[in-house]
Formats: C-alpha cells, structure tokens, sequence
C-alpha cells in the first residue's frame, strides 16, 4: 500500500512539474514555432520521468530510423491501445501528436494535450478535413516529427484495425516521408498480456480514464518499440497506398510471434 502510494505521489509530482513548465512557455512564448518546440521539449522531459513512473522497461529497435530524421519533416504512424503510448513514444524523442476534438474537449487531457501543442482532427466533421490538413502538413514541413494514430482509437490490443486513410493526405501533399512504428505491450507485472489482463493496460472504449490510470500505477510494463522501413517519395502516391503500404508494416510486426 505504501509503495503504491509513493508512485501516485510521483505522478502528482511529475503532472505538476508539466503544467507549470507549460504554463511558463506559453506565457513568455510568443512564436508559435519555438513555443511548440518547446511544448515538444517539455512533453519529452516529463516523459523519460513518467515512463519510470509507470515502472516501464523498453525495449527499442531500430532507434536509428527515428533519429535520421532530427530536424527533419516527418509523419510518424503508430498502432493504438492506450494513453501510455503517448508515454512511450514521447520518451523516445520530441513529438507532436495529432488527437481528436473529443480528447481537446475534455477538461483534464484536454488541457494536457493544448499545452503540449497538440493538433486536433475533428473525425465527426469531413468539412473540416482539408483546413486540418493544410494545418498539419504545415507544421511536419516546420521540422517537427508529428505523430498520427490512423486506427482513430484506441483498440483492445487483438490486432491493428484497419487506417482511416484521410489524413494520410498530409503526406501525399507536403511530400514528408512516413515511418511507421509498432508498439507492443509485452508483460503487465511479469504476466504475458492476454484477455485476463489487458483491460488493466488497454484503455479502449467507454473506459473512464482517471479509474483506469489509477489502477495502473504501481503495475510494472514491458513495452517493445519496433521503427518499422520508413516511406520516401510521398508526393509521388496517393494516400490510400501510402495508408495500406503503412498498416502492412505495422500489423506485420504486431503479430509477430
């Protein structure tokens, strides 16, 4: 009881530390550009922190796929199944990641992600589609590596659900190469994860979010992080292959034994 109580303390602590960071940055930042840098640097900090938090232990391959584009444009597409893969990924490298209006909307992430300079697709509104797209390509060609979940949620971990192909148009039209990354969740307190205990992981459908979280402190997870061949010549194919090429790579790696 003790020891899960000093990991909620850590956590408070580290949420803490995030916001008054954020709150500094936009407060004294006026460019938009540097002020998302350093939303990006303040998300990667505070994730190394949180991922020891979540007593995670990772494991990286292909780490070099990732870092030859520092500075670089680039569309990073991911698989799916919980918040803590925004902590994963983020630990790894400053991020920017898209998310849905929903998730803006809600009054706690909501404000998480807006200080860390999210961008937010509105899945509900096709009108809006091509503005978003603009927005996004926009910032990918600022030099930011921008993440995109193209499963549209989050999902209980039996496969990789087939890509809304829309927002792969960020690509085709800006031109920025792809690298597609797997995220496998590997034991949940030294247990393989399985049916028995993926919903203390997994954070999918009408779940509620501060229950779930709490009942995952205190748990130590094994992550694998696999960047998948990256995809050069964007401009050259359309949004549907890019898409298809993409989930190919991800649901291969997923299911491998």
């Amino acid at each position: 009881m003790l020891n899960r109580i000093s990991y909620i303390s850590k956590h408070i602590y580290l949420l803490s530390i995030y916001y008054i960071r954020a709150w500094f940055i936009t407060a004294f930042t006026k460019d938009p550009i540097k002020k998302r840098h350093k939303q990006a640097q303040n998300i990667h900090r505070n994730a190394k922190k949180f991922r020891k938090a979540f007593k995670m232990t990772l494991t990286v391959n292909n780490l070099e796929r990732l870092k030859a584009f520092d500075g670089k444009p680039l569309l990073l597409v991911g698989n799916h199944v919980s918040y803590t893969d925004i902590v994963v990924l983020s630990a790894l490298d400053e991020l920017i990641f898209i998310t849905s209006v929903e998730m803006g909307n809600d009054p706690f992430l909501g404000s998480i992600t807006r200080l860390g300079g999210c961008l937010y697709t509105d899945r509900i509104n096709p009108q809006s589609l091509k503005d978003e797209i603009h927005r996004f390509g926009d910032v990918i060609m600022q030099g930011f590596k921008v993440v995109l979940f193209p499963e549209g949620t989050s999902t209980n971990g039996d496969t990789v659900l087939d890509f809304r192909r829309s927002l792969f148009e960020i690509a085709s039209s800006s031109g920025a190469p792809i690298l597609p990354v797997c995220v496998r969740y590997k034991r949940l307190d030294g247990k393989e994860i399985d049916e028995s205990n993926r919903d203390s992981l997994y954070w999918y459908g009408d779940m509620t979010f501060l229950p779930h979280f709490l009942g995952l402190i205190g748990k130590s997870i094994e992550v694998e992080v696999t960047f998948l061949e990256p995809i050069f010549d964007t401009a050259d194919k359309k949004r549907s292959d890019l898409s298809d090429m993409t989930h190919q790579q991800i649901k291969e790696c997923f299911h491998q034994a």
